[in-house]
């Protein structure tokens, strides 16, 4: 679905753009990624609108098909990039699932800000951000998927949540598309 509006209180999520994961080789650049992420946290500031940053520290419980790493996480792994420029007024959420929404506060804390849609960006496409958008949807968000703002290591992955998954969650759309109907009168 193409970008058609913002709701009036709409925030950014910016999903595991953190220290530990900028060495994992992704489908598209990571500085691209983070350079648009800066791009949308740069306009959502300058129309104080509320940003949601996001960070993993570990994974759910439970057995998988798939082996996880049993190792301890180096320092710093967990911390946010400074490019991001973290303010003490952001939200700043630790989630120990694919999803932001399913082990955090983060629901709540959006509800008492009055935000009633989001916009999402980061990595990985097809597991952080994905989760991350369904549950928004579910939790009965409007949402909106900055898709250049985002990769994945896994190109299956990543176009397989752009083309199948997010248009049924959301309306899709460019960084700068975002940040020109943030720019529309109606937010200044």
């Amino acid at each position: 679905m193409a970008l058609t509006a913002l709701d009036p209180v709409t925030a950014l999520i910016v999903v595991d753009l953190q220290r530990g994961l900028m060495g994992a080789t992704f489908i598209h650049p990571i500085g691209d990624i983070v350079t648009r992420a800066q791009n949308l946290i740069a306009a959502f500031r300058r129309h104080r609108l509320p940003i949601a940053l996001v960070n993993v520290d570990g994974t759910a419980p439970g057995r998988t098909e798939r082996p996880r790493l049993a190792q301890k996480l180096p320092d710093g792994w967990t911390d946010l990039l400074p490019e991001l420029g973290r303010q003490p007024d952001d939200i700043v959420v630790t989630k120990r699932t694919w999803g932001a929404f399913a082990s955090t506060d983060l629901e709540n804390q959006l509800r008492r800000r009055g935000v009633t849609q989001v916009v999402m960006s980061g990595v990985a496409t097809g597991t952080g951000v994905e989760s991350t958008a369904r549950q928004a949807y579910e939790a009965g968000f409007n949402v909106t998927l900055a898709i250049d703002a985002m990769t994945d290591a896994r190109p299956d992955a990543h176009d397989y949540s752009i083309a199948n998954v997010f248009p049924r969650l959301g309306e899709t759309g460019a960084t700068q598309a975002i940040i020109d109907l943030l720019d529309k009168d109606a937010y200044k």
